[in-house]
């Protein structure tokens, strides 16, 4: 065999290892990146991203922006009654139906390709956000997209559902004789395929343009729920109790100006409707000429401004004579057919 060789490092491999930092004992443990978030923080998929009906609160950025009263009302205390942290506390007065009433609902897509939008929950609170009905629609129609991302509509949802003449006939008793209050409310009346006086409607999207609360002509709610409580709706799948209670809210806050100088009286109230005033002695007949009744005229009044025209400043002798012996004339007529 032959001889060992006696290998020794050369000067460059010495002056090298010296720049090279001795490893540490202790393993290093490994840094979580910023994308990276521990499982329990993403919500599964389908599910919300907050605990309270879609709703959750902002970053705390400004505190004191969204607090304080205006307009008389409590801005702290409307957010939770958005949130629907008041719920508990309602009194048996509060939980009436009253005057004021919020309507908002959720479609899902039936027809070709799922593009039609058929009616599959409808949700009424009153003026303090106070539950009336929540109900899900029973489908007439194969559901092609449940739209669960902004329904939250799931196919189980439908197994118990309430025909749709069913929740259309609560909904119309609980919309009789109120205020109702919504945001593009007229397309969930096109889609409950009902009616409402306009004068006792009040539509939050038009009112905030018309009001210079948003420079868009329409406006969305999760927008100006933003602008006026700092709170973030409909971040994930939306629920119409939240919506209607967040329309509400932003109506009780701009009441007082968008309700100047409007009346709430139904015209086809009969206890409101103006009764005749009999006519006191020696007044005034303003009855129509003709003595028939108003829009119905016996002929009489045609014959009398005929007959006795108005006189004019420029009215002739000539004129005044040809009356005259119209009159003649006529009398000679009537004579010789008497005889």
């Amino acid at each position: 065999m032959g001889a060992k060789l006696n290998l020794q490092p050369s000067a460059n491999w010495l002056a090298l290892q010296k720049k090279i930092t001795p490893h540490s004992p202790h393993p290093r443990k490994k840094r979580k990146l910023d994308h990276e978030a521990a499982p329990d923080q993403h919500p599964k998929r389908g599910e919300s991203s907050s605990s309270s009906l879609c709703a959750q609160k902002t970053p705390k950025s400004a505190p004191g922006l969204f607090t304080g009263v205006k307009n008389g009302e409590s801005i702290d205390a409307l957010r939770k009654m958005i949130l629907g942290e008041s719920e508990e506390q309602y009194t048996e007065l509060q939980k009436q139906s009253g005057k004021y009433i919020a309507l908002d609902c959720e479609m899902v897509g039936v027809g070709a390709e799922g593009k039609e939008s058929s009616l599959a929950r409808v949700s009424i609170v009153n003026y303090h956000g106070v539950v009336l009905l929540d109900e899900i629609v029973k489908q007439r129609e194969r559901v092609v997209d449940y739209r669960t991302e902004w329904s939250g509509i799931r196919p189980g949802d439908l197994i118990n559902a309430k025909p749709f003449t069913e929740v259309q006939k609560q909904v119309a008793v609980l919309l009789k004789d109120k205020i109702l209050v919504g945001h593009a409310v007229f397309n969930d009346l096109k889609a409950l395929l009902l009616s409402h006086p306009f004068p006792l409607t009040r539509d939050t999207q038009q009112l905030a343009y018309k009001y210079t609360l948003s420079k868009g002509r329409h406006p969305a709610l999760r927008n100006l729920t933003a602008q006026e409580f700092g709170i973030q709706i409909q971040g994930g799948e939306h629920s119409s109790v939240t919506d209607a209670r967040a329309t509400m809210a932003i109506y009780r806050l701009h009441r007082r100006e968008w309700e100047k100088g409007k009346t709430h009286q139904l015209p086809s109230d009969p206890s409101r409707t103006p009764r005749k005033r009999k006519r006191s002695v020696g007044e005034v007949d303003n009855d129509p000429p003709g003595g028939g009744e108003k829009g119905i005229s016996t002929g009489l009044a045609t014959i009398v401004k005929r007959l006795n025209p108005p006189k004019t400043k420029n009215t002739s002798s000539t004129a005044s004579k040809k009356r005259a012996e119209w009159w003649s004339e006529l009398g000679s007529s009537k004579g010789s057919q008497r005889a």
